[in-house]
């Protein structure tokens, strides 16, 4: 048989079946070529021949296609792992447009919103998710459901801590306690204020301003310019509540009203605690402590140019001898209780005997009524009874006169009763002693040297 010619044979050639290569065995081929090319770099790039055979041989056994392609899948899902948790850094992409779970996350009604971009980005998309829905309708309330805060509210909130750790659990009650503190005016003494003048100011007793002030007081006419004076509101004490004390017994201690310590310092809550400072009304402290007048030698008379006689000067107590032959006067207070609340000194040219209204009142010594009446001259009510010798007494702001004029009496012998007519502020006796006519020429003399 002829051979075919040349020609034939490469048609005879392009007529036989054609082997057709699979995807796997391509990407296996493919595969064996980057591990070959992968083995061959290492051996290149490697600082010596031994390092880069090192690495070849460690490369070799996976360089079959069997082998190379699960190795290059796992080593693209690894790849893919790191860049998904790489910050997105390209800032209004897509990705930014979803968030990522590395982004800034906003919690809003309930959801989690990622906020990714740059800071004006982000601030927008908050004050975008602020804004409330048109479609939002608000929840109307039963009527018998309040929406008003409590009457009482903390005065710090629950939880917080102060400065020295101390954490505020609950309500923190005022404690401020009621008191008359705030009833109790301050006067700033003045030149030529008394006692006397500062209570008449303010229409409360002479004593009741010694006993709100003796603590700071040698006597009633300790005063000084400048001074300052505790004025109670009414008659009466300024007490402190000690730890024994109640509304009761104090009550009982200065026979008041408990009710009317209530009203006066406006207390709604009877409960004391010491320490804390009420006015009782209408109550009495001691008396000022009357001093022992020293001994005076007996006076002598002697007669002035118009022919009477004057006892001589310093005060001393009338003597036995001249025209008054009485001795020394007798107290002109009858009972007891009573208590000299302010004495002899310059302004006040007499003493004033304090005691319960309507005590008797008595006549020093004997001698005869020459005035028994109405005086306008801040008195009141009152008496003069001449004693002889140009010696004279004077009882003023009695509430009752009980002897007329030119009548006898003799010492101890009732001439009226205690009040306080005319310019007084409380109930006391005003009692004078003069030597020289009342009123016309007479000098008024310290009581205390007579009796």
């Amino acid at each position: 048989m002829q051979k075919p010619t040349d020609g034939v044979g490469r048609r005879l050639k392009r007529l036989r079946p054609v082997r057709r290569v699979s995807p796997v065995s391509r990407a296996r081929r493919r595969a064996a070529a980057f591990v070959g090319v992968l083995t061959a770099q290492l051996s290149r790039v490697a600082p010596s021949a031994r390092l880069g055979r090192s690495l070849a041989a460690s490369v070799r056994p996976f360089a079959t296609a069997e082998r190379a392609l699960p190795i290059a899948v796992a080593a693209i899902v690894a790849v893919a792992s790191m860049l998904a948790f790489l910050p997105n850094t390209q800032g209004g992409s897509a990705g930014a447009a979803q968030g990522s779970p590395t982004s800034p996350r906003l919690a809003i009604n309930g959801g989690i919103h990622y906020v990714a971009g740059s800071d004006s980005a982000r601030t927008a998309a908050i004050l975008d998710a602020q804004k409330v829905d048109a479609s939002f309708q608000p929840v109307t309330l039963p009527g018998d459901v309040t929406t008003q805060p409590a009457t009482e509210q903390a005065s710090q909130s629950t939880g917080a801590v102060t400065a020295d750790g101390t954490l505020i659990t609950g309500y923190a009650p005022d404690s401020t306690v009621e008191d008359g503190s705030s009833l109790i005016q301050i006067y700033r003494v003045k030149k030529g204020d008394t006692l006397s003048t500062i209570a008449a100011g303010y229409h409360v007793s002479m004593m009741t301003l010694w006993w709100a002030n003796k603590s700071a007081m040698k006597s009633k006419t300790d005063l000084h310019i400048g001074q300052l004076i505790k004025v109670p509101p009414a008659n009466g004490l300024i007490v402190t509540v000690a730890a024994n004390d109640t509304l009761d017994s104090l009550a009982t201690k200065y026979n008041v009203d408990p009710q009317s310590i209530m009203d006066i310092n406006q207390l709604t809550d009877p409960t004391l605690v010491v320490g804390q400072v009420l006015i009782i009304p209408g109550a009495r402290g001691a008396p000022i402590p009357t001093p022992k007048p020293t001994p005076k030698l007996a006076a002598t008379t002697h007669s002035t140019s118009s022919g009477s006689t004057r006892h001589s000067s310093g005060g001393s107590a009338p003597g036995i001898g001249g025209q008054y032959t009485g001795g020394r006067m007798s107290w002109p207070v009858i009972g007891g209780g009573n208590y000299i609340s302010q004495y002899y000194h310059y302004g006040h040219w007499a003493i004033d005997i304090a005691a319960q209204y309507g005590s008797e009142v008595a006549a020093a010594a004997s001698g005869r009524v020459i005035f028994a009446g109405w005086k306008s001259n801040g008195g009141g009510w009152q008496v003069w009874i001449s004693h002889g010798g140009d010696l004279y007494t004077t009882y003023n702001h009695m509430s009752a006169i009980t002897v007329a004029v030119g009548e006898s009496v003799s010492r101890g012998e009732q001439v009226g009763r205690i009040g306080q007519s005319g310019d007084a502020t409380g109930p006391h006796l005003h009692f004078e002693v003069w030597v020289g006519p009342i009123w016309n020429g007479g000098q008024r003399m310290n009581p205390l040297d007579y009796l």
